[in-house]
């Protein structure tokens, strides 16, 4: 055997040796390993104590409309408790839409729609002014144009009937004409917006299944 072939033989053994070697020491691995990364986020258990939900705050549902601890704010809770679906800013939407429902039916003189709206009281001052201006000959000519403000101003709540009363201060403008037998304008300008102030009291027992609130009184 010449020596060429004896170097070559020689270093193929050392080759399968290294390689036997290395995998004792390493292992094998089979198809595709995701590289280990080292782990810097925090522990289970500190991530829950970092976004922890701290129970008991303001709640901003009320807040957001009265001022905090003030009687107004310790009646809105209170409803709650009697009602917990029950939420001011819902009703407070809900107020929107009502003013103008009330408002435009009133002027326009359809009252039979919006009677399930009010307290026997204010609907019966309604229907009087209504037929006061038909037995006068005098008609209304009204369109809504928007609530430029709406404030909560006050809340009440009655703990023996569970009646709450809640008010509302608002800021409408519409354009207001009214116009006589011969379909002169009298009073106001169909073509001018004139700003309306009024201020609603709202009533409604919390805890039963009727979800409407009555109009029970109103002032400016």
């Amino acid at each position: 055997m010449n020596s060429p072939l004896l170097q070559l033989l020689v270093l193929a053994g050392i080759a399968v040796f290294l390689i036997l070697r290395l995998r004792s020491v390493l292992g094998t691995r089979e198809g595709f390993e995701k590289p280990r990364s080292v782990d810097t986020a925090p522990a289970k258990s500190d991530r829950a104590n970092k976004f922890e939900v701290i129970e008991g705050g303001p709640d901003h549902d009320i807040i957001d409309h009265v001022p905090e601890n003030s009687p107004a704010a310790g009646a809105l809770a209170r409803m709650k408790q009697l009602e917990p679906s029950f939420s001011v800013g819902e009703f407070l939407g809900g107020a929107r839409g009502a003013y103008e429902m009330i408002l435009m039916g009133f002027e326009r003189g359809e009252m039979a729609e919006i009677k399930p709206f009010l307290s026997n009281e204010v609907y019966e001052s309604f229907a009087y002014v209504v037929n006061e201006r038909e037995a006068k000959g005098l008609t209304v000519e009204a369109d809504f144009v928007g609530v430029k403000e709406l404030q909560l101003v006050d809340a009440e709540l009655d703990e023996d009937t569970r009646e709450a009363e809640l008010t509302v201060r608002f800021v409408g403008q519409l354009t207001f004409a009214v116009r006589d037998r011969a379909g002169e304008v009298i009073e106001g300008d169909p073509k001018a917006v004139k700003t309306q102030r009024d201020v609603w009291t709202f009533a409604r027992h919390m805890g039963t299944d009727d979800p409407n609130w009555q109009l029970v009184a109103t002032g400016e």
